[in-house]
């Protein structure tokens, strides 16, 4: 085979995202307050992009939010009628022929939507957020290392406070001391003695039972603080595994006391606090604003909306366009075009968000009518795959769009996903039911057991005789996912809460 130059065509595909692709990508991941937060970055780095009330020389962009936000809520009465002029084309093209330009000063949108109602929703359209967050007035709350910190400052000098910062940098947010007394010792090069009779002190410091090593030690500590660790308590203590078996008769035998001084011990330590710790510090939970509300008007018909509180409505001030534009030379004439386009593309990537959000709210609400109506017991098994073949779109879309949106019913504030369950087959042959569903009738199975504890193999029995064809093992699993403990765990709990 020689070698030599030659030419050669070929052809190929390749799927390349463009920028514009990107940004609507990245838009459907991010949350309300997310999306708030990128909002205010391309506000500052976009002079033309601002937010206002529609007023003279504010231009909306079209294809932008506007329609998407203020359009009319959607209506689900067993049909769809008016989800097509939303929506668009079934196809989920996003192309639409009703009007973008919407008039926000006419009666129909005074106090229409469920964010307008809402009492942070009516402070956010007055414009006193800013004045009435509350948040911005509340003081940190101190960490736990802090406050020991501010401890030991008045506790201890020189050597000794070095020592007591150390042993508290040792301390989880439980409270608990998470390294040994002789690998303090060894790292700083002083005896245990130093150590303990620093930790003793540390151990009267606030909270109570603060340092301690174990759940035994932070309890009698806070025993000792109320001069109640006599030694029937301090052998009740040292023995807590007989206490989780609700070994009545042996913990009797070892304390030397009766059966009413053993239950009186035991009602003194559920007063105390195994994790003092975790009184302090924390993170403040971040806010969670809904993304769609779903509400049931008087008519009986349910409604769909977006939540408009959060956001902007974003404009093109196009007078302060013509102002730079005019004698302005060729950079800055490219600039303002790159700005303009720039805010072109972020209103439809916008506009596309909001479209993607009621259309997936819209199948949910079919899908899952009977929670809306009745509550847990009534959630269907639901994948994303069909909601994606329901309203057309990819099921990473679908994926993106549920994850961190949250959705406001008269039952609460729940994320999109959590709407999508597993299903456990129906032992007549009817439909499946939702695995929360099924976990909520174990819950309350085992809520109202008597004096006989239900076993898993009797929860199998009756879940099967209510129509459920369930594995001992899966009841096993739900009930551990519940946080319930075993028949034998349920029984020896009675016991301690009888004693």
């Amino acid at each position: 085979m020689g070698l030599g130059p030659r030419l050669e065509l070929r052809q190929s595909q390749q799927l390349v995202m463009t920028p514009q692709l990107q940004l609507a990508i990245k838009l459907l991941t991010l949350t309300n307050v997310e999306l708030e937060t990128y909002i205010g970055e391309e506000l500052d780095k976009n002079p033309l992009l601002r937010t206002g009330d529609g007023s003279e020389g504010e231009i909306a962009v079209t294809g932008g939010i506007d329609q998407a936000q203020a359009a009319p809520e959607v209506v689900l009465d067993g049909a769809t009628s008016g989800l097509d002029q939303l929506l668009g084309s079934s196809s989920g093209s996003g192309s639409t022929d009703a009007p973008l330009d919407v008039d926000y000063t006419g009666e129909a949108f005074h106090h229409d939507s469920a964010s307008d109602s809402s009492d942070w929703g009516a402070a956010a359209a007055a414009g006193e957020g800013e004045d009435n967050d509350l948040e911005r007035f509340a003081a940190a709350e101190a960490s736990l290392a802090e406050v020991l910190s501010d401890q030991a400052n008045a506790a201890f000098d020189g050597a000794d406070l070095i020592i007591a910062r150390h042993i508290i940098d040792m301390i989880d947010e439980a409270g608990y001391l998470t390294e040994p007394v002789s690998l303090i010792a060894e790292r700083l090069g002083v005896s245990e003695a130093e150590i303990e009779a620093i930790l003793a002190i540390i151990h009267s410091f606030e909270p109570t039972g603060v340092g301690a090593r174990n759940l035994s030690e932070c309890l009698a500590i806070q025993a000792r603080e109320v001069d109640r660790l006599d030694p029937a308590m301090a052998a009740l203590i040292a023995n807590l595994e007989m206490v989780a078996r609700g070994d009545i008769p042996g913990l009797m035998r070892i304390c030397g006391v009766d059966r009413e001084d053993i239950a009186d011990m035991i009602r003194e330590l559920r007063h105390y606090d195994p994790k003092p710790g975790l009184r302090y510090g924390g993170e403040r939970a971040p806010p969670v604003a809904a993304d769609v509300f779903i509400t049931k008007g008087e008519d009986g018909e349910w409604h769909i909306e977006l939540n408009q509180a959060t956001m902007p409505r974003l404009l093109v001030d196009r007078e302060y366009h013509a102002v730079l534009e005019s004698g302005a030379d060729k950079a800055t004439s490219n600039f303002l075009a790159e700005c303009v386009h720039s805010a072109n593309w972020l209103m439809k990537a916008l506009d596309q968000r909001a479209r993607t959000i009621i259309k997936v709210a819209t199948e949910l609400l079919k899908h899952q009518k009977g929670f809306f109506e009745h509550g847990v017991s009534e959630l269907k098994p639901l994948t994303l795959r069909t909601i994606a073949e329901a309203i057309e779109m990819h099921e990473s879309t679908v994926s993106r769009v549920t994850s961190n949106k949250y959705l406001q019913c008269e039952r609460g504030l729940f994320e999109l996903r959590y709407f999508f369950t597993s299903g456990i087959g129906s032992s007549d042959g009817g439909e499946a039911a939702s695995a929360l569903a099924v976990k909520d009738r174990i819950a309350k199975l085992i809520a109202g057991e008597g004096v006989d504890t239900l076993s898993d193999d009797k929860l199998v029995e009756l879940l099967q005789a209510e129509g459920f064809d369930i594995a001992r093992r899966t009841v096993a699993k739900y009930r551990e996912a519940l946080g319930l403990g075993s028949s034998v765990a349920r029984r020896r709990a009675r016991l301690l809460a009888a004693a």
